[in-house]
């Protein structure tokens, strides 16, 4: 099996860069993280696997990701979401396994509970929902609130390289489509990793959402040691295991 790649166009003219692996279904598809690409490190161990295994997976950039087009600070949860759902119904056919990382887990819900007809299963890493609201608002010092007040964005500095704008259309949006405390109408098999010593996503945040969606065949691992990314031989070996379990 080889990894094919395209653009998808959406309707405002900012297309999607995507790879596929064709092969045996159900598809599997990658949503990833918050200023994420698809070339990340659980992303492309799972195109090996799928290439390997003979398996369908397609993964995408966002809007303002990666190889997508489109100015980073224009996204919001509306057109990430929009993005997640044109992948699924123009670049899949059949039944969809959803692994989710960070805010993808997010995604990967809101994408669920719009297509619960087409999506089979989901993977949520470290899942991060309504993390502009419940995670990043708590955590802005004084001068974030004055930017935004005064000039609607903030450049929030970056421990992984340079400051990135965070913008009240963001923010605004995002509240829209908080889903917690619940609960989450997703009916369909979910796992979820999480990192005990994740400085991102607090494992307490993630244990809400396993308690909030409403299928009862949920399970919630929670890794000790392990950090947000959770990108590590062991991490990756135990994603790989757990979306071998639901394809």
């Amino acid at each position: 099996m080889t990894e094919s790649s395209g653009r998808l166009e959406p309707v405002d003219g900012a297309p999607l860069a995507w790879r596929r692996v064709s092969g045996a279904g159900p598809t599997v598809v990658w949503l990833g993280g918050f200023m994420s690409d698809m070339s990340g490190t659980k992303a492309q161990a799972l195109a090996d696997w799928a290439t390997a295994k003979g398996r369908s997976f397609v993964r995408f950039d966002y809007f303002g990701h990666g190889e997508s087009e489109g100015a980073f600070r224009d996204g919001t949860i509306t057109r990430w979401r929009e993005d997640a759902l044109a992948v699924i119904d123009q670049l899949t056919t059949g039944p969809v396994v959803l692994v989710g990382s960070s805010m993808g887990g997010w995604i990967s819900c809101l994408a669920a509970a719009a297509r619960p007809e087409r999506v089979k299963a989901m993977v949520l890493i470290a899942p991060a929902p309504d993390f502009t609201e419940k995670l990043m608002i708590p955590e802005f010092p004084p001068e974030a609130h004055e930017a935004l007040a005064r000039d609607g964005v903030w450049m929030r500095p970056s421990e992984y390289g340079d400051p990135y704008p965070i913008t009240r259309q963001l923010l605004e949006d995002g509240a829209r489509w908080s889903i917690l405390p619940g609960p989450v109408n997703v009916a369909v098999p979910v796992r979820i990793l999480q990192g005990g010593q994740d400085p991102d996503v607090p494992w307490m945040h993630a244990l809400t959402l396993a308690h909030a969606i409403r299928s009862d065949d949920v399970v919630f691992s929670l890794i000790k040691d392990g950090d947000h990314r959770l990108s590590r031989d062991q991490d990756i070996a135990r994603l790989i295991a757990a979306v071998e379990e639901l394809v």
